[in-house]
Protein backbone atom coordinates (compact mmCIF):
# COMPACT_ATOMS: atom_id res chain seq x y z
CA UNK A 1 0.00 0.00 0.00
CA UNK A 2 0.98 3.42 -0.79
CA UNK A 3 2.61 5.85 1.81
CA UNK A 4 0.72 9.56 1.66
CA UNK A 5 2.57 12.40 2.78
CA UNK A 6 0.41 15.64 3.49
CA UNK A 7 1.51 18.84 5.20
CA UNK A 8 -1.76 20.53 7.36
CA UNK A 9 -1.81 23.35 10.25
CA UNK A 10 -1.87 22.28 14.02
CA UNK A 11 -5.57 22.30 15.26
CA UNK A 12 -6.95 20.47 17.92
CA UNK A 13 -8.62 17.87 15.47
CA UNK A 14 -5.39 17.62 13.87
CA UNK A 15 -3.80 16.95 17.05
CA UNK A 16 -5.77 14.18 18.82
CA UNK A 17 -5.70 11.85 15.65
CA UNK A 18 -1.63 12.56 15.79
CA UNK A 19 -1.92 12.03 19.64
CA UNK A 20 -3.08 8.32 18.35
CA UNK A 21 0.55 7.22 16.94
CA UNK A 22 2.13 5.91 19.74
CA UNK A 23 5.61 7.44 20.95
CA UNK A 24 6.93 4.57 23.30
CA UNK A 25 10.15 2.42 22.82
CA UNK A 26 12.28 0.05 24.78
CA UNK A 27 15.25 2.13 26.16
CA UNK A 28 17.41 -0.97 26.25
CA UNK A 29 20.79 1.24 25.38
CA UNK A 30 21.49 4.70 26.13
CA UNK A 31 24.41 6.91 24.74
CA UNK A 32 26.83 6.85 27.80
CA UNK A 33 28.45 10.61 28.83
CA UNK A 34 32.25 10.38 29.75
CA UNK A 35 33.43 13.78 30.68
CA UNK A 36 37.69 14.06 30.86
CA UNK A 37 39.10 16.63 32.61
CA UNK A 38 35.49 18.37 34.21
CA UNK A 39 34.40 18.73 30.54
CA UNK A 40 37.96 20.62 29.25
CA UNK A 41 39.06 17.22 27.84
CA UNK A 42 36.14 16.89 26.08
CA UNK A 43 32.83 15.09 26.12
CA UNK A 44 32.53 11.40 24.76
CA UNK A 45 29.13 8.92 24.35
CA UNK A 46 29.74 5.18 24.41
CA UNK A 47 26.23 3.01 23.52
CA UNK A 48 26.05 1.29 26.54
CA UNK A 49 23.55 -1.71 27.21
CA UNK A 50 20.90 -0.74 30.25
CA UNK A 51 20.74 -3.53 32.81
CA UNK A 52 17.29 -3.57 33.35
CA UNK A 53 15.08 -2.35 29.82
CA UNK A 54 12.11 -0.29 30.13
CA UNK A 55 9.54 1.28 28.19
CA UNK A 56 9.62 5.20 27.73
CA UNK A 57 6.69 6.86 26.31
CA UNK A 58 6.91 10.95 25.87
CA UNK A 59 3.17 11.30 25.70
CA UNK A 60 3.32 10.11 29.57
CA UNK A 61 4.96 13.27 30.89
CA UNK A 62 2.50 15.49 32.25
CA UNK A 63 1.30 18.45 30.31
CA UNK A 64 3.36 16.82 27.31
CA UNK A 65 0.99 15.45 25.72
CA UNK A 66 0.05 17.12 21.78
CA UNK A 67 -3.58 18.54 22.24
CA UNK A 68 -1.81 20.39 25.47
CA UNK A 69 0.49 22.51 22.76
CA UNK A 70 -1.90 24.87 21.87
CA UNK A 71 -2.55 25.58 25.42
CA UNK A 72 0.90 26.35 25.90
CA UNK A 73 2.53 28.24 22.72
CA UNK A 74 1.27 30.43 19.87
CA UNK A 75 0.84 27.17 16.97
CA UNK A 76 -0.03 29.68 14.52
CA UNK A 77 3.56 29.36 13.08
CA UNK A 78 3.69 25.53 13.08
CA UNK A 79 3.25 22.45 10.76
CA UNK A 80 1.59 19.33 10.68
CA UNK A 81 3.14 16.84 8.55
CA UNK A 82 1.41 13.76 8.50
CA UNK A 83 1.93 10.10 7.06
CA UNK A 84 -1.20 7.85 6.08
CA UNK A 85 -1.11 4.39 4.80
CA UNK A 86 -4.85 3.14 3.55
CA UNK A 87 -6.10 6.26 4.56
CA UNK A 88 -4.74 5.48 8.54
CA UNK A 89 -2.48 7.83 9.95
CA UNK A 90 0.82 6.08 10.97
CA UNK A 91 2.78 8.75 11.41
CA UNK A 92 3.27 12.47 11.68
CA UNK A 93 6.02 15.39 12.83
CA UNK A 94 5.40 18.81 13.79
CA UNK A 95 7.28 21.54 13.16
CA UNK A 96 7.92 24.94 15.09
CA UNK A 97 8.57 27.99 13.59
CA UNK A 98 9.04 32.30 14.94
CA UNK A 99 7.16 31.20 17.73
CA UNK A 100 7.78 34.06 20.69
CA UNK A 101 8.60 32.63 24.26
CA UNK A 102 9.67 29.00 22.46
CA UNK A 103 13.42 28.90 24.00
CA UNK A 104 14.64 25.81 21.15
CA UNK A 105 14.18 28.88 18.53
CA UNK A 106 16.27 31.24 21.24
CA UNK A 107 14.48 34.18 19.03
CA UNK A 108 15.73 33.29 15.56
CA UNK A 109 13.96 33.43 12.59
CA UNK A 110 16.65 31.60 10.73
CA UNK A 111 15.66 27.56 12.25
CA UNK A 112 12.54 25.72 12.98
CA UNK A 113 12.51 23.06 15.26
CA UNK A 114 11.22 19.60 14.86
CA UNK A 115 9.00 19.99 17.79
CA UNK A 116 7.78 15.94 17.52
CA UNK A 117 8.17 13.07 15.13
CA UNK A 118 6.40 9.72 15.60
CA UNK A 119 6.13 6.67 13.36
CA UNK A 120 3.95 3.66 14.57
CA UNK A 121 5.52 0.83 15.82
CA UNK A 122 4.69 -1.62 12.93
CA UNK A 123 5.90 1.18 10.82
CA UNK A 124 9.30 1.63 12.51
CA UNK A 125 12.57 1.03 10.28
CA UNK A 126 10.35 0.26 6.56
CA UNK A 127 11.11 4.89 5.49
CA UNK A 128 8.36 6.61 6.65
CA UNK A 129 10.40 8.03 9.40
CA UNK A 130 13.14 9.71 6.92
CA UNK A 131 10.31 10.85 4.70
CA UNK A 132 8.48 12.43 7.52
CA UNK A 133 12.01 14.68 7.93
CA UNK A 134 12.71 15.07 4.77
CA UNK A 135 8.89 17.08 4.48
CA UNK A 136 9.97 18.66 7.77
CA UNK A 137 13.07 20.08 6.14
CA UNK A 138 10.94 21.03 2.95
CA UNK A 139 8.48 22.98 4.96
CA UNK A 140 11.39 24.81 6.88
CA UNK A 141 13.30 25.71 3.73
CA UNK A 142 9.74 27.37 2.14
CA UNK A 143 9.87 29.57 5.05
CA UNK A 144 13.44 30.69 4.27
CA UNK A 145 15.10 28.68 7.35
CA UNK A 146 18.76 27.52 7.14
CA UNK A 147 18.48 25.21 10.34
CA UNK A 148 16.36 22.37 11.47
CA UNK A 149 16.97 21.62 15.39
CA UNK A 150 16.12 18.43 16.90
CA UNK A 151 16.14 18.04 20.58
CA UNK A 152 16.42 14.17 21.90
CA UNK A 153 17.79 12.53 24.57
CA UNK A 154 20.51 9.59 25.26
CA UNK A 155 18.20 7.22 26.56
CA UNK A 156 17.06 7.20 22.61
CA UNK A 157 19.64 5.77 21.07
CA UNK A 158 17.35 4.64 17.99
CA UNK A 159 16.54 8.79 17.00
CA UNK A 160 20.29 9.79 17.64
CA UNK A 161 21.19 7.21 15.14
CA UNK A 162 18.18 8.05 12.82
CA UNK A 163 19.57 11.96 12.62
CA UNK A 164 22.86 10.91 12.47
CA UNK A 165 21.69 8.87 9.06
CA UNK A 166 19.70 12.35 8.17
CA UNK A 167 22.53 14.47 7.82
CA UNK A 168 22.14 15.99 11.51
CA UNK A 169 25.40 16.72 13.04
CA UNK A 170 25.72 16.94 16.85
CA UNK A 171 25.65 20.48 18.34
CA UNK A 172 25.43 20.06 21.80
CA UNK A 173 25.20 18.11 24.92
CA UNK A 174 23.67 18.99 28.46
CA UNK A 175 24.12 16.74 31.16
CA UNK A 176 21.79 19.05 33.73
CA UNK A 177 18.93 20.27 31.15
CA UNK A 178 16.01 17.93 33.01
CA UNK A 179 15.72 18.25 36.85
CA UNK A 180 12.98 16.51 36.78
CA UNK A 181 14.43 13.59 34.62
CA UNK A 182 18.62 13.97 35.73
CA UNK A 183 19.55 10.35 34.46
CA UNK A 184 18.52 11.82 31.56
CA UNK A 185 21.34 13.91 28.78
CA UNK A 186 19.67 16.83 26.16
CA UNK A 187 21.00 15.89 23.21
CA UNK A 188 20.32 18.89 20.40
CA UNK A 189 20.85 17.62 16.78
CA UNK A 190 21.26 20.30 13.55
CA UNK A 191 20.41 19.76 9.96
CA UNK A 192 22.06 22.26 7.31
CA UNK A 193 18.90 23.43 4.86
CA UNK A 194 19.38 24.41 1.19
CA UNK A 195 18.48 28.01 2.23
CA UNK A 196 20.51 30.51 4.71
CA UNK A 197 22.37 27.89 5.76
CA UNK A 198 25.63 29.85 5.04
CA UNK A 199 24.60 31.91 8.80
CA UNK A 200 26.25 30.44 11.42
CA UNK A 201 25.59 28.43 13.80
CA UNK A 202 25.22 29.82 17.66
Amino acid sequence: MSLDIQQDDVTLTALQEYAAVSTSFVVDRILQVTVAADGLGGLSLTETAVADPYVKDYDALQGTEPVRWLERFDTSNWGLIRGRRAGRMVGGAVVAFNTPGLCMLAGRDDIAVLWDIRVSPDERGAGLGSALFEAAADWAVARGCGWLKIETQNVNVAACRFYQKMGCILGAIDRFAYTELPDEVQLLWWKALAARSDRPLR
